[in-house]
């Protein structure tokens, strides 16, 4: 396992899920974790979970589509721990608020307002201090969706794909300052998005219509990941640990599939 010990990392999204899975990866490697997300309780009910682990933790209410919210927020965690070593930007949507299908004006506007722009501004909220510091970790969440075609929700393989390039671009602006910034593109995963997928295939699959969640996701596996095996949010938590450890020191700029060999570039 990688050590963390001494870093203060902020994810994005910690409230459940695989924010979640990361937090608890982070908070076992060492790191005192900020759990960020727009829900206070879920983000309050991880942060218990780390400190029952014996590690530091805070919960953060933010919304990271807001620059005054994220703002507001990292005045509060400088107060409380200090600045910010690692980033994981991990908050993500599939489309608008109750999104039961389709890819309207407001799915579009929603995703990239979370997906993209929200990167793009938890990142400029830490990246001051960092460059100051000579020193930071910045991990994106995108996904296999990026480089694959994804017709039930194209809003959001298109922001995880910009997400990627994003990505690219500011691991090269910010190499100087010896900030290394990387991607991890998960393959499916059985988490509350995939529960929300899986209720739109049965509604408009004749051939889903009377599958279970679990029977869907083993399908998946089976059809789409070479080596049949569940992905958990705890790998994607170990890959965004090492990517935020002196151990990826040399790893800038990419994006890294943990998707059981779905995508292989």
């Amino acid at each position: 396992m990688v050590d963390l010990t001494g870093k203060i990392a902020l994810v994005t999204g910690g409230g459940r899920g695989i924010g979640r899975g990361i937090a608890l990866v982070l908070a076992s490697s060492g790191a005192s974790v900020i759990i960020g997300d727009i829900n206070g309780e879920s983000a309050e009910a991880v942060a218990q979970e780390i400190e029952g682990m014996g590690t530091t933790a805070i919960a953060i209410t933010m919304d990271v589509t807001s620059t005054a919210s994220v703002t507001k927020a990292m005045l509060a965690i400088d107060s409380q721990l200090g600045a910010v070593d690692i980033l994981a930007n991990n908050a993500g949507v599939i489309g608008a608020p109750g999104w039961a299908g389709g890819s309207g004006d407001a799915d579009w506007d929603y995703a990239y307002a979370v997906n993209v722009r929200g990167t793009v501004i938890s990142s400029n909220a830490v990246l001051p201090n960092m460059k100051q510091r000579q020193h930071g970790k910045i991990v994106n969440m995108a996904s296999v969706a990026g480089p694959l075609a994804r017709p039930i929700y194209p809003q959001y393989a298109a922001s995880n794909a910009a997400v990627i390039s994003y990505t690219k671009s500011l691991a090269t602006e910010v190499a100087s300052y010896n900030i290394n910034v990387n991607a991890v593109c998960p393959g499916p995963l059985a988490t509350d998005m995939f529960h929300t997928i899986a209720e739109v295939r049965r509604n408009t699959r004749p051939t889903e219509t009377n599958l279970g969640d679990q029977e869907l996701y083993r399908r998946d596996i089976e059809a789409r990941v070479p080596l049949n095996r569940e992905i958990t949010p705890e790998d994607i938590g170990k890959m965004v640990a090492f990517l935020a450890s002196e151990d990826a020191r040399n790893v800038t700029g990419q994006a890294i599939h943990v998707d059981g060999g779905q995508v292989m570039v």
